[in-house]
């Protein structure tokens, strides 16, 4: 299933196609909102220029904005669905804006701690990270179980918080460091996925 030698093991991470909260800027974390229309018309065009790597499996978050994404790039594959990789859960700020919030003392307050203060009723970074690495480990228990020869690659369709949280976790950069769009996401190889994982190389794509 791996490069057994060194122990590796590649990951494809796509953060999911566009929805309407995500054109209109909202917090969109427990909210299980479909794509927009412009969402999968975007990913129809990404695939028709392969901008994506193949693989020979793949996990996805259980929200239908991941599930949808992964119909369109890559519709002969079965995903199976990780539920520790939904969105961070942002509370009282779900579903809601820059403009609507900038008025609200625990939102300025979220901001000046640099995104580390929990949201009101909703989940701190550090929960967040750990919920996620949970459902990476329970990834990496069902891809040992695969018994197949050779370097393989893994597709991972999930949020953008859930890769910011996962790259952050096993590489060396800082949560924020890892944004990235609708669409898009990164290529990564990790060591001793199995035991320690560390991201050895990292690609944006």
């Amino acid at each position: 299933m791996w490069d057994r030698s060194e122990n590796q093991i590649t990951f494809v991470l796509i953060r999911h196609g566009t929805t309407k909260a995500n054109i209109e800027h909202r917090y969109l974390g427990k909210t299980d909102e479909s794509l927009s229309k412009a969402g999968v018309m975007q990913l129809v065009e990404y695939k028709k220029l392969q901008l994506f790597p193949n693989i020979d499996f793949l996990f996805t978050s259980p929200m239908k904005r991941c599930v949808q994404t992964a119909e369109i790039l890559y519709p002969g594959l079965q995903p199976v669905q990780i539920k520790e990789w939904r969105e961070m859960d942002f509370g009282t700020f779900e579903g809601k804006n820059y403009m609507e919030l900038q008025e609200d003392k625990r939102y300025q307050a979220w901001i000046d701690s640099n995104g580390t203060l929990p949201f009101p009723e909703g989940e701190s970074r550090e929960e967040f990270i750990t919920r996620c690495d949970k459902g990476f480990q329970r990834m990496v228990e069902k891809v040992k179980k695969i018994k197949q020869e050779g370097h393989k690659t893994i597709g991972m369709i999930v949020h953008g918080g859930t890769i910011m949280a996962l790259l952050s976790r096993y590489g060396k950069g800082d949560y924020f460091d890892y944004q990235v769009a609708n669409g898009k996401g990164y290529v990564c190889t990790v060591k001793n996925f199995d035991t320690k994982p560390e991201i050895i190389e990292l690609e944006k794509i």
